[in-house]
């Protein structure tokens, strides 16, 4: 319930006004009530009456005036949702710690579930599965709209849960297979990787002619700082150490990736750096919402105005009546 003119209110701001007028001195003086109680009623019970039927006028008018209505809304959503698969590297060299988190220095693999979380709870209307790879590829969460099921799998990633190695080739056929068929209006695959192919018998450019044939984007990131990059070590009394080892991302064949299926390739080498590039993939890829809101509204003023005016004729009926004024 909602008033369309609130404020014809401030008309109740009247009323003390009108208790005020109603006092007003006699234009005739008589010696003896005697003669005026043989004629008409006692003042005060008039006053009292007639002043509480005028100000119930003035409320209900003021009320009526506000437009009291009453409504039922309807929204229709028509959502043209997006549907994305986000493949892992999880090889060996993803333990590499060359990015930070608030914590402090953290590992490759780390660093990219953090974002990937940010990522996925920007895009509650879309599909998104999680393909990880390493020496081969499998499906660790399936195309769902569950994205806590679906971060509950990402945390469960590790390296060393797959043979080490990196088949970009794999990872990135086994993501464009799960969007095959796929009906969503919008579809694209986000490959991540710090190395290049070792492993795997589907080469990068087999499965990015596949995603180009099929109508999926691919969006490519090589991540690593640029030249050495810290690498975690523990000898045989469990003391942590570290060595350096090189970065080697095969950037030619990731921009190619990213050519072939009209996505783009991105270098990140710090952890602003990849969730500057996630965000930027996000505002990429929206998701098209039309919503068409319907309001029915039904006035009620008559609720106000019939009791008001009633009102108003008893208090007229009464005044020249019953409770006539003398002059």
């Amino acid at each position: 319930m909602r008033l369309a003119s609130p404020w014809w209110l401030l008309l109740v701001a009247l009323v003390p006004f009108l208790w005020r007028g109603a006092r007003t001195r006699p234009a005739v003086r008589f010696p003896s009530f005697g003669v005026l109680r043989a004629v008409a009623p006692a003042g005060d019970r008039r006053r009292l009456v007639l002043g509480m039927l005028r100000s119930l006028v003035v409320v209900l008018i003021a009320f009526a005036m506000a437009r009291p209505q009453m409504g039922s809304a309807a929204v229709e959503v028509h959502h043209e949702g997006v549907d994305v698969v986000l493949a892992v590297d999880v090889s060996g060299s993803m333990l590499a710690e060359d990015f930070e988190l608030p914590s402090g220095r953290a590992s490759r693999l780390d660093v990219v579930k953090s974002v990937v979380k940010d990522f996925v709870a920007a895009r509650d209307q879309d599909r998104v599965g999680l393909v990880l790879f390493g020496a081969r590829a499998y499906t660790q969460c399936p195309l769902t709209l569950d994205h806590g099921w679906l971060r509950q799998n990402l945390d469960r990633a590790q390296v060393g849960m797959i043979e080490d190695g990196t088949a970009v080739g794999a990872g990135l056929a086994t993501a464009v297979n799960r969007l095959r068929a796929s009906t969503a209006k919008s579809k694209f695959v986000v490959l991540l990787t710090d190395g290049q192919q070792n492993a795997g018998r589907i080469t990068p450019q087999t499965a990015a002619e596949a995603a180009a044939t099929l109508g999926i984007k691919v969006y490519t990131i090589g991540a690593g700082t640029r030249g050495m990059a810290p690498f975690p070590q523990t000898d045989r009394y469990g003391r942590k150490s570290y060595g350096q080892i090189p970065v080697d991302i095969d950037e030619d064949t990731l921009k190619a990736i990213a050519a072939k299926t009209g996505g783009k390739y991105y270098r990140a080498d710090s952890t602003d750096t990849l969730r500057h590039i996630y965000d930027e993939i996000d505002q990429f890829e929206k998701t098209e919402v039309d919503v068409k809101k319907y309001l029915r509204v039904k006035e009620l003023f008559q609720w106000a105005m019939y009791p008001g005016c009633l009102c108003f004729l008893l208090e007229l009926l009464l005044g020249n009546t019953v409770w006539r004024k003398l002059p």
